[in-house]
């Protein structure tokens, strides 16, 4: 008898690390009294007319299955969206499918164009679930660090260096999860001319296009001569409070959402009808609740970039999601260390910057979906946490005080 069911596994499942964000709360919900900043979801409820329409629906008997691609009317509704936000049509009927969530949609989008061999291109810090996905689909993430000193932006050099015979397609997400990062127009019509000259897929994923504080977003798909050599990725998660609900969107030409779509159908049939219903009215009339959230979420980022200035660790303004990304390598700590000994210490949850890949090494994730005061604390105890360490704001004390001199974001006290 095997005694070792371990054996039984697939090899690449046993390959992929587990994820690093869950494998560092599972330390989270063993300790009492933290403040968590490390969750990407709004500490917002769903609007409620969102709520009533899903709720109406239920009373209404609407408890069956949907066509494999979702609500027709939701379906029009989206493609209503993109016409009027972007400029980029799509037919409801053949281009657009609906997802329990962006993350199946990009499972969807690997399973269906990656082959074993082919390569993808992820920037990176990038979300923790880019490059297992594409290792499951039998293919090869190939990342490319980006820097804070660059905005944490992905240049056209890197790409063209990094193309081989073997590169498939090109995974990006901007605003960005972790760094909150954009990419500008003139930026991603770069890339476009280097996808369409080398014939590659771009994988667009653009759940936080709503989120952007700085400029305007710049849908991928509306580029020219991108449109069908794109996949877009959408949902309502972030934008409309709603991630629990688990619906999003791909939207592609026919052949590719064809094909996401088979894959679709043997694995998870539909999305839920009622949460389906719920998206129908928050693109009809969500718009002001939307909007408001997105104001609140832009005052908190202001309230963190000050924190972060006043403890003295160096960090870049995100221009979108709501995510900061502060420099935490001058404490002399690495990422890991530098979390665990912080929920120790004062009790506040932050996500290590290498879960996000070995770019985000030196750096921490912090969310700015919670409330004002949840924010306030958790400075409050993190700058208590940094002082310890050495670190001390970026000023100098004049003559009559107390001098000080920085290095790398350390200050000394002479």
């Amino acid at each position: 008898m095997n005694n070792s069911w371990n054996d039984k596994l697939s090899p690449a499942v046993k390959a992929i690390p587990p994820s690093g964000i869950r494998k560092f709360f599972d330390l989270v919900t063993e300790t009492k009294g933290v403040i968590s900043l490390g969750v990407g979801e709004p500490d917002f409820v769903t609007p409620w007319h969102i709520r009533e329409a899903s709720i109406y629906a239920l009373e209404k008997g609407y408890t069956m299955y949907t066509s494999n691609s979702g609500l027709l009317e939701l379906r029009e509704e989206i493609s209503k969206d993109l016409s009027g936000s972007y400029g980029v049509n799509y037919d409801p009927r053949s281009e657009i499918l609906v997802t329990v969530g962006v993350s199946e949609a990009l499972d969807l989008a690997m399973r269906a164009i990656v082959c074993p061999g082919d390569e993808v291109l992820i920037p990176e810090p990038s979300f923790v679930s880019y490059a297992p996905i594409v290792s499951l689909a039998g293919g090869t993430p190939v990342p490319l660090p980006t820097t804070m000193e660059n905005e944490f932006r992905l240049t056209p050099e890197q790409v063209e260096k990094a193309i081989t015979p073997n590169t498939k397609a090109l995974l990006l997400s901007y605003p960005s999860n972790p760094t909150g990062a954009v990419m500008d127009r003139k930026g991603l019509l770069a890339l476009a001319e280097i996808a369409k000259s080398h014939d590659l897929i771009v994988v667009s994923d653009e759940i936080y296009d709503k989120l952007t504080y700085v400029g305007e977003h710049t849908c991928m798909s509306s580029l020219p001569g991108m449109r069908d050599r794109t996949i877009l990725l959408n949902g309502f998660s972030k934008a409309y409070a709603m991630t629990g609900w688990r619906v999003a969107y791909a939207a592609s030409n026919p052949d590719f959402i064809g094909a996401m779509t088979k894959i679709h159908q043997y694995s998870i049939m539909c999305a839920p009808i009622t949460a389906q219903m719920a998206a129908i009215e928050a693109l009809k009339s969500g718009r002001p609740a939307m909007k408001r959230m997105v104001q609140e979420f832009s005052r908190r980022r202001h309230l963190v970039m000050q924190s972060f200035k006043e403890m003295g660790l160096p960090c870049f303004e995100p221009k979108g999601a709501f995510y900061a990304f502060p420099k935490t390598s001058v404490t002399g700590l690495s990422s890991e260390e530098f979390a665990e000994q912080l929920l120790q210490e004062e009790k506040v949850a932050v996500v290590p910057g290498s879960a996000f890949g070995n770019a985000g090494e030196g750096f921490i994730r912090v969310s700015y979906a919670y409330s004002s005061d949840d924010l306030s604390e958790a400075f409050r105890r993190m700058t208590r946490f940094v002082r310890r360490r050495g670190v001390f704001p970026k000023k100098v004390i004049g003559p009559g005080g107390i001098d000080f001199v920085q290095k790398e974001g350390i200050c000394q006290n002479l």
